[in-house]
């Protein structure tokens, strides 16, 4: 019976063949990898290959399709995927070669990868992951350690756990079992050396994730696989449409595929003045606005992948503008005490991009590196900073200084400090619905000042349009025709559109005459200097400005050249060939300046940052600018005007009281009166005040205790020698390089200034770091934030360059004109940390914040300026008061306050930062921290604040009838803590 059984078996396989032992095998793949619709998987698993393209793959779950295959007698078989299009995907990218599976278990397919035996990725676990992957490649670390805490749970021992699993050159990797918690805080080493995120700790999740240079990817495709070559072109986007309101047209269109994902999409705009306009964007919408009227304008839109692949155009799709928008009501000023406020300072070409159809890269838009970057020099505008106001107040910022808003002209214009019409805003920075006055308007009615920078020293290279522009820049021969060009009859540069003929925005030919223009006073004009351009171009006479040549007459412009920068020429010469220096003496110039400047303040603005003031002799501003912008301030808006705050930028680049010995070059100076009268004549009377003062020297100089107290007593300031003009805090912003150094020398000025409660305090700015450094500050999270701790506490005007709320381009080179890309410069663009959005409910409170603007927001230092800004709201003291040090034992420590009867407030505090202090002979009474809601009564006339951390703080405010102490104010954060 057993034999002829087993015979009987034998048989029964003959005839069947080598199914009937057949079994099974579970395949998974991953979709992410390769973005296909409609995965198949081509194989053998049965003894044979399938036909192309093999077996649709079923959807799993999420990100994961699958299969169960039946398979034959060997222990592994071949398999592939592919799109069934003719794209494949094979291991580790290397065309020809299979995966090989064996042919039981479940298996996974993942990014080139086969992970033999891993069961399903579509079972629920308990137990979480993170695949972390590190990247040394800057570091050149040999050795990584990943130190972390799961939420809820403990610390590695220091130093971590090794990064030791496999990975790829410049990348190490460790996988972290989270157990039931889905995030963890991490920092890495190599055993020394620490990146910590500057202090902060690496917030990380589950899943794939990659640390590149303090960049955290989630989510993340593996660093090390390579993908094949790229050579399909996505999909031509369908469905354009084209719908016109006002001058505005939106545009919207259909996703388009890609084998590998879409990049982004291509738009072409033609008809209209201002010729074929090309532009990019990663949505499928777009709203293309600052269009001509009543016109009609035709849409393609092509799509493109990473690798450059483009689709054809989409069919066309036009629309007709309507009647432009009425222009915005003129607004007018918030009014109020400036100190109270905060200040914000931003370069509105580099801040954030609402409206890409005004970017201009202008004549150095490739030789710069900006192209390269796709980042024209003027990218940001009003109607982005308008999309962004309210991340400015969730900062906690009360006033917004911005760079100036004229229309510039220069090769490398974009900064605003080259004004050529000054009656008229530039286009580039103004979008439909978005004018310099809806800015203005948007800003107020969320309770934020303007603060518009003005130049009154000097014009652009081109001079100064409706004064004097010359038109004598040498001889357009054809070695210089690619620079000049050929006069368009009826085309005025207005530095956003396009001349048809030239193709440029940057067209300069309506300043150019090939034959010596009549009227000429340029001397030896068109004559060969001799010389060559470094291109080897003959240079000619009355090809560049010149202020010696008699191209720009002594009327409207000064004379010479500045050779002594602590001389009487600064004042009177120009700084460079691009800035054609006002003679400021002259009355034409004067009433020129009065008259524009008078417009902007009908427009509402808050006040006026002063470039270049120290270029201007005092007794102008004292007898002329000045007095002409306040008088018409107060005379337009009454008491609102009044307040209308002016502040001057005196380049005082020394870390001393006075520089180099002379008063008219010293910052302080600029806040006083004259002390006797001079010629009526402005010219004569600039020479007799320079001399005077010169000779009087330091020593005699004008004292004030406008900023002190009398021991614990605030007293009314006597402004009665007050200029009109405030500047910025020279000496502290060149000191620091350490708060406390600052914080020493700020006092130690504090006599020589009118009132140094109104000094604009700033660390670093669009020019200089401290110490006159070319580079933005770099001192460190920790250093940033003493500095914040001391200026929103100390007397004078907080103020903070854009970005260094998150260290933005620490350590960069601030300015090298069009000799490197803005990218990589202090002046870089900002955007990208405030995509997303983002509301805020009060000052320094955020309402809502989504995107890349909430991981902005949730930054230490943003964190610190919040609070900051929240106390310093809260405490009269703070904003306005008088300060003292006597009787105070400590570092960084003062008692400051402000009393104002007529309104009933009386402020007094007692600050100290970064280090405890004792203070000594103060009034009896409850004193209130508003860092840490501490309580102390002294009776004895001497309270003790302890504190430690860099950057902490103790504010301890006398609780008193009438004016009760806040308390602890905002919650605990980075720096600010017990």
């Amino acid at each position: 019976m057993n034999v002829r059984w087993k015979g009987s078996a034998l048989l029964a396989l003959m005839l069947t063949g080598p199914s009937a032992f057949a079994g099974t095998v579970t395949v998974y793949y991953y979709t992410p990898y390769k973005a296909w619709s409609a995965p198949y998987i081509h194989h053998d698993a049965s003894g044979s290959w399938t036909t192309s393209p093999g077996t649709a793959l079923s959807p799993a779950c999420t990100n994961w399709v699958m299969k169960v295959l039946t398979t034959g007698t060997a222990s592994t078989f071949q398999a592939v995927f592919t799109d069934g299009q003719n794209h494949w995907d094979n291991p580790n990218n290397q065309s020809g070669a299979n995966y090989n599976l064996p042919t039981s278990g479940t298996h996974q397919v993942k990014n080139g990868q086969l992970l033999a035996n891993a069961g399903s990725p579509c079972t629920t676990s308990t137990t979480n992951q993170a695949e972390v992957y590190y990247f040394t490649g800057t570091r050149g670390w040999s050795t990584v350690n990943i130190h972390y805490a799961p939420t809820g749970g403990t610390w590695t021992p220091s130093p971590g756990v090794a990064m030791n699993e496999t990975a790829c050159a410049n990348w190490v990797k460790k996988t972290v079992t989270l157990g039931s918690a889905t995030s963890m805080k991490a920092a890495f080493n190599n055993g020394t050396t620490w990146d910590n995120n500057g202090g902060a700790d690496y917030s990380l999740g589950t899943g794939r994730i990659t640390v590149k240079d303090g960049v955290v990817t989630t989510n993340a495709a593996s660093p090390c696989v390579t993908l094949p070559p790229d050579t399909s072109a996505p999909s031509i986007p369908s469905g354009l449409t084209a719908s016109a309101s006002g001058t505005q047209i939106t545009l919207s269109w259909n996703a388009s595929s890609d084998d590998r994902g879409v990049t982004g999409y291509e738009l072409v705009r033609t008809g209209g003045t201002q010729g074929t306009k090309t532009w990019t964007t990663s949505s499928t919408s777009y709203n293309d606005t600052g269009l001509s009227a009543r016109t009609a304008y035709l849409y393609t839109v092509k799509s493109f992948d990473a690798a450059g692949n483009k689709s054809a155009a989409s069919t066309t799709a036009s629309a007709t503008t309507g009647d432009a928008p009425p222009p915005a009501a003129a607004g007018q000023p918030l009014g109020g005490d400036i100190r109270e406020d905060s200040i914000y300072f931003v370069l509105t070409a580099r801040f954030y991009d609402g409206d890409s159809s005004n970017n201009r890269g202008g004549s150095m838009h490739t030789q710069s590196g900006n192209a390269a970057n796709n980042d024209p020099m003027f990218r940001g505008d009003f109607k982005g900073l308008i999309q962004k106001l309210d991340y400015i107040k969730a900062l906690g910022f009360s006033a917004v200084w911005i760079t100036p808003v004229v229309l510039n002209r220069s090769d490398y214009d974009y900064h605003g400090y080259h004004g050529w019409d000054f009656y008229r805003v530039d286009p580039r920075l103004e979008s439909s619905g978005a004018s310099y006055q809806d800015l203005i308007n948007a800003a107020h009615t969320k309770g934020i000042k303007i603060i518009q920078d003005v130049v009154y020293n000097h014009s652009s290279r081109w001079g100064a349009k409706g004064l004097f522009s010359p038109k004598v820049y040498g001889v357009r021969d054809s070695q210089w025709s690619w620079y000049y060009d050929a006069p368009v009859s009826g085309f005025t540069y207005d530095g956003l559109t396009v001349e048809p003929t030239s193709g440029k925005s940057y067209y300069n030919g309506d300043l150019w005459s090939t034959a010596e223009p009549a009227g000429n006073t340029c001397r030896n004009w068109g004559v060969a200097t001799g010389g060559y351009s470094k291109e080897g171009y003959r240079l000619y006479n009355c090809q560049w400005p010149n202020p010696t040549s008699g191209m720009f007459p002594a009327q409207y412009f000064h004379q010479c050249w500045i050779g002594n920068w602590e001389g009487e020429d600064s004042r009177s010469c120009w700084i460079h060939e691009d800035l054609a220096d006002f003679n400021t003496e002259s009355t034409p110039v004067q009433n020129f300046l009065i008259d524009v400047y008078n417009k902007y303040i009908d427009m509402g603005v808050d006040g006026f940052r002063i470039d270049t003031a120290v270029h201007i002799p005092r007794v102008t501003w004292n007898r002329r600018l000045l007095p002409a912008a306040q008088q018409h301030a107060q005379a337009k808006f009454g008491t609102k005007g009044k307040d209308f705050f002016m502040f001057g930028e005196v380049g005082s680049f020394v870390n001393d009281k006075w520089n180099r010995g002379s008063p008219n070059h010293s910052a302080q100076f600029f806040t006083w009166k004259e002390r006797r009268t001079y010629s009526t004549d402005d010219t004569a009377a600039a020479l007799e005040q320079y001399n005077y003062e010169q000779a009087q020297g330091t020593a005699s100089q004008p004292t004030s205790t406008n900023a002190f107290l009398q021991g614990n007593v605030y007293h009314a300031p006597d402004h009665s020698q007050f200029s009109g003009m405030s500047v910025i805090d020279m000496r502290m912003h060149m000191n620091f390089g350490e708060a406390s150094n600052a914080f020493f020398n700020g006092k130690d000025s504090d006599d020589s200034y009118n009132d140094a409660t109104y000094n604009v305090v700033y660390v670093d700015s669009h020019d200089y770091g401290p110490n006159k450094s070319s580079t933005r500050y770099a001192g460190g999270t920790d250093a940033w934030a003493e500095n914040m701790s001391l200026m929103w506490t100390f007397r004078g005007i907080p103020t903070l360059y854009y970005g260094s709320e998150i260290e933005f381009q620490a350590g960069k080179q601030i300015d090298c004109g069009p000799t490197c890309a803005l990218a990589t410069t202090g002046r870089a663009y900002y955007g990208d940390n405030l995509e997303g959005s983002v509301s805020a409910s009060d000052f320094g409170v955020v309402g809502s914040a989504s995107g890349k603007v909430a991981e902005t927001l949730a930054r230490p230092l943003a964190k610190h300026l919040q609070r900051l800004n929240q106390i310093r709201r809260r405490i009269p003291a703070l904003q306005k008061g008088q300060y003292s040090t006597d009787g105070v034992v400590g570092g960084m420590a003062f008692k400051r306050r402000f009393t104002d009867s007529a309104k009933g407030v009386d402020s007094f505090a007692l600050v100290t930062v970064s280090g405890g202090a004792t203070f000594n002979g103060i009034p009896n009474g409850t004193y209130k921290d508003a860092v840490t809601g501490d309580v102390k009564t002294v009776t004895s006339g001497t309270l003790t604040a302890s504190v430690s951390g860099k950057g902490n703080l103790r504010v301890y405010v006398l609780d008193l009838a009438g004016n009760p102490a806040p308390g602890k104010v905002g919650v605990d954060g980075p720096y600010l803590k017990p």
